[in-house]
């Protein structure tokens, strides 16, 4: 039976075309590869169904040859030894690759429906002028032989990691690049982000019998496979190192597809509670033994938690799977260098895992908002790893903000002069320090601070909204914020604004509390950075009493919906005006003690000034 997400993505592209939202392309892929585990190459045929659900007539169409980017003197290797600072993984390995050790994909023909194509290879992307414009609404059909060379494993894919996995196959293939409403994104490759066109694959791998392989999607031959798959026990059998087996994977409503081959590879397969089949795939040592035989506890926690919170995981399997260069996201598994502590195994398949959300299903542009996957993927990883805590599956105990170290070291950061907008493509960041700090620490900041200002309820309930509302559509910035706007009532086109095409920094201060008429307080509030942020802050009388007051700012429209950590809501801060002044609030001599976001939910540059008296 075929999967439901076929009948699901053409009610939404219908619900989109009729709404006069947006529409999504779709490539439905047939492969087969015949691999050469001695000479690291093969050989491919592609089939590909192409639907241009856009209202364009479509000229040309691109491919991206990723391991192109694996050679010495391409824009990979020259970007990975000039930018200030070098990611230590790569620096001058490309330019030091030998033939034998480099990655190349060789077209050797394309036609369209039967009739060839003009195409030219420019470095990792493949440009196809068209034997025929695809109309609006109308499909074709791309057929490409190609030969290809595995590279030794620099960057996410090769063959030969440092923990000794044969193959981690990612980026593999000629895979087509995303047209969308914004256009052609046919981005050369130096390392980063990705973006892809949904559709299925049905992918059959030939390779040495010896060899277990694991991929996106399910195997569709598994009783003939042995290796975990049934109970034939393929590798007691001698069989001559000539000798294939074929396997063959089916992955539905997905936008790339990932494998990875190793003869050692130990496979173990358990399902979760939610009833999700997971796959493990590691090479059983004194390093790996036990942290991965207890790895499926604490993902069986996991996928309760990440569900209930941020939408229902929609596919039947997932693959944890030893290879790559550290964790790198793929849909329906991972690569992830395995030999590690158990806390950091169940961090790395956390982390990787919750990408299926963000960017699995939701299908981000990353390239474009790399914060957006990363970001948010962080911010969720950091509540599932507190849970497990909280459960006792991970040592250490759970604490009630998780987030709070990322908030102040970004805050740190940004006063560095190092900080670059996170609407700056990821590709074109001068450093990878302010690119990882925006995508990663910056895109779990945005959403931190967005609770604060709307309200845990409005926002959790705004989280599975908008996975809900834009799986499989690629939202982009203004939708997420849509949705939150739609959620909580309130208007928050300014932080959007600001926190996505700005580096203004927040600081808030409590400059002074006076004595006025009768003996009231008067509490004087400054606004010092350019930032505006709604505020909340707590007053400690003498007798132990703490009062808790919400300042909206006026242009939100609005106030936060969640009064547990609020006595009052004050009168609203416009956001042009660097002072507010709270009058008569509680006698002057009365207060002990004023703080400004006693939580520790936004990214305040100067937390001295945020309290009265100072700090000594």
């Amino acid at each position: 039976m075929k999967f439901i997400f076929t009948s699901i993505f053409f009610i939404l592209f219908l619900t989109t075309n009729l709404d006069g939202q947006r529409w999504q392309q779709r490539a439905e892929y047939d492969m087969e590869i015949d691999f050469d585990v001695n000479t690291n190459q093969f050989e491919g045929k592609q089939k590909i169904k192409y639907f241009n659900n856009s209202p364009d007539t479509l000229y040309n169409v691109f491919y991206h040859l990723y391991f192109n980017a694996f050679q010495p003197g391409s824009m990979m290797d020259v970007r990975s030894r000039t930018i200030p600072d070098p990611d230590r993984r790569v620096a001058d390995r490309i330019l030091n690759l030998q033939p034998d050790e480099i990655g190349y994909h060789k077209i050797n023909s394309l036609k369209q429906d039967g009739e060839n194509t003009k195409f030219e290879v420019v470095g990792t992307i493949l440009e196809v002028k068209l034997h025929k414009p695809i109309l609006p609404g109308k499909t074709t059909k791309l057929e490409m032989t190609f030969e290809s060379q595995v590279p030794l494993q620099v960057r996410r894919s090769g063959r030969d990691n440092r923990e000794g996995i044969r193959l981690s196959m990612s980026q593999w293939y000629p895979k087509l690049s995303e047209y969308d409403y914004q256009g052609w994104h046919a981005n050369p490759y130096i390392g980063r982000e990705f973006h892809g066109v949904w559709g299925d694959f049905n992918v059959k791998i030939k390779i040495d019998r010896t060899y277990t392989v694991a991929a996106s999607g399910k195997v569709k031959n598994p009783s003939k496979m042995g290796h975990g798959y049934s109970d034939k026990d393929t590798k007691k059998k001698k069989f001559l190192g000539k000798k294939k087996l074929t396997w063959e994977f089916l992955a539905e409503d997905v936008h790339d597809f990932v494998w990875a081959a190793d003869p050692d590879y130990t496979h173990a397969i358990k399902t979760t509670d939610q009833g999700t089949e997971l796959h493990y795939f590691y090479q059983e040592n004194e390093r790996t033994k036990e942290n991965w035989e207890q790895l499926h506890r604490a993902m069986n926690a996991a996928e309760k938690f990440m569900n209930s919170k941020y939408g229902v995981y929609p596919y039947p399997v997932y693959s944890f799977i030893q290879g790559g260069d550290g964790g790198m996201e793929y849909p329906m598994a991972t690569l992830i260098t395995g030999e590690r502590s158990y806390p950091s195994l169940v961090g790395v398949s956390i982390h990787e895992w919750m990408h299926s959300w963000y960017q699995m299903v939701l299908g981000t542009n990353e390239s474009l908002y790399a914060w957006m996957d990363e970001g948010f993927t962080s911010y969720a990883s950091a509540e599932v790893m507190n849970h497990l805590r909280e459960l006792g599956i991970l040592p250490g105990d759970a604490v009630e903000n998780p987030h709070a170290n990322t908030l102040s070291g970004f805050a740190r950061f940004s006063q560095s002069g190092l900080e670059e907008p996170l609407s700056t493509h990821a590709d074109h960041f001068q450093t990878n320090q302010a690119y990882g700090v925006a995508a990663y620490t910056k895109g779990s900041v945005f959403l931190k601070q967005l609770s604060y200002i709307i309200g845990e309820d409005a926002f959790q309930k705004g989280m599975l909204r908008y996975f809900d509302e834009w799986k499989f559509r690629h939202p982009n910035p203004n939708d997420f914020i849509r949705v939150m706007e739609k959620t909580s009532g309130l208007e928050l086109d300014w932080y959007r604004e600001y926190w996505v095409n700005t580096t203004h920094q927040i600081d808030y201060a409590v400059e002074s509390v006076n004595e006025g008429e009768g003996g009231k307080s008067q509490i004087v509030l400054k606004k010092l950075g350019y930032m505006p942020m709604p505020v909340d802050l707590v007053v400690e009388l003498n007798d132990g009493r703490e009062f808790y007051y919400t300042i909206p700012l006026r242009i939100m429209r609005g106030e936060k919906s969640d009064k547990s950590f609020v006595s009052k809501t004050l009168k609203d801060w416009p956001w042009t005006n660097s002072t507010y002044i709270i009058e008569d609030l509680h006698d002057a001599t009365d207060i002990k003690m004023i703080k400004i976001d006693p939580q520790l939910r936004t990214a305040d540059i100067d937390s001295k000034n945020n309290v009265w008296p100072r700090p000594e």
